[in-house]
């Protein structure tokens, strides 16, 4: 191998007890400005007037289309194995009251 090319380094990511837990989701508030993209998870239930944020993930806009790109090939192969995941056509993007994120 050429000295002006190098191997790929190795990575190991750690995954903490709290974090492999994980969180659930049913609603993520997607905002951006010209540095960043911001996608809050939060989750909505019957009867509850108010949703609280349980994460934020700030990334760079090459790192949001990066992740538009991995979801899409993880729900194609997704898919492939489970059939095809039904959506309403009529479903709203937000559930009906949505109407301020603070």
């Amino acid at each position: 191998m050429a000295d002006d090319q190098q191997q790929p380094q190795q990575m190991t990511i750690e995954l903490g007890e709290k974090e492999a837990e994980g969180i659930y989701s049913n609603l993520a508030i997607i905002s951006h400005s010209p540095a960043e993209f911001v996608v809050d998870f939060t989750r909505v239930l019957p009867g509850v007037p108010k949703a609280r944020v349980h994460a934020r993930v700030v990334m760079t806009p090459q790192h949001a289309k990066l992740l538009m790109h991995a979801l899409a090939d993880n729900i194609s192969k997704y898919e492939n194995q489970f059939g095809e995941i039904k959506v309403d056509a009529n479903m709203p993007a937000f559930p009906p009251g949505v109407t301020n994120v603070n």
